[in-house]
């Protein structure tokens, strides 16, 4: 099969940059247009809900997981390589489109800055990293209610940091997210 006759799958990642919280990689090849697909973190938490059970019902998609732990344990561009490859293998016989500007060594994928505000398929993907990480992290603020992720959804704001402060990590933080203000000595 020719490389143009072949179907496009979009790929983005969620929670690249949080202190506590999955990284999730979302591959899509769509088998129907969506209308109102755009970069995830452009649309309402609505409007992105609803997405989600567009692309589900019109895609081949994958979304693969790695927990606080095994981003620890890998580090996120071992788990970034990990997740592209396991893509591959599910959604074969497709080009391969990832937001961004690295393959993580990853063959036979092209990379584009901001796709998943320019190309359907990487929109999905997008979303579906996106709803994915919350749901999970909002899941896990039941369950460690101190840390306030279902606001933050594991990111470095204020009030997480000031929670970590207060309670230290809990076991969905990433142990190996260095936090200035709590791991760096200061002279004061």
């Amino acid at each position: 099969m020719k490389e143009q006759n072949k179907p496009l799958c979009g790929i983005d990642e969620a929670g690249r940059g949080p202190l506590a919280g999955s990284l999730v990689i979302a591959g899509v090849i769509l088998k129907n247009p969506i209308d109102g697909l755009m970069d995830s973190k452009k649309l309402t938490q609505k409007k992105r809900e609803a997405l989600y059970c567009l692309i589900i019902e019109n895609s081949d998609h994958h979304i693969v997981c790695f927990s606080a732990a095994e981003v620890d344990e890998l580090g996120i561009s071992k788990c970034l390589q990990q997740g592209l490859r396991t893509i591959q293998k599910v959604l074969q016989n497709a080009r391969y489109l990832f937001d961004g500007n690295s393959t993580f060594g990853v063959d036979n994928i092209t990379t584009m800055i901001k796709a998943d505000d320019k190309v359907q398929e990487v929109s999905a993907a997008s979303i579906l990293a996106k709803v994915t990480r919350d749901r999970e992290i909002v899941e896990q603020a039941k369950l460690y209610p101190e840390y306030g992720f279902e606001k933050h959804k594991g990111y470095g704001t204020k009030a997480h940091i000031e929670a970590l402060a207060k309670y230290d990590r809990c076991e969905i933080h990433r142990k190996t997210f260095r936090v200035k203000s709590l791991d760096e000595p200061t002279l004061f």
